[in-house]
């Protein structure tokens, strides 16, 4: 799967390496920032009281 994505990016090597690294701060960033608060407002435990 992985030699099929890097067949996909475009350029020599370094180019595709660094495309790599964008598309994967890319992707964390939008987990971290819409996918995982999303998905932490409907999990069960987040009105827990003490």
């Amino acid at each position: 799967m992985y030699a099929y994505l890097w067949s996909l990016l475009p350029g020599p090597r370094p180019v595709k390496a660094l495309l790599a690294i964008v598309i994967a701060i890319a992707i964390f960033l939008l987990l971290m920032e819409v996918v995982f608060p999303w998905v932490s407002e409907h999990m069960p435990y987040s009105d827990v009281t003490v």
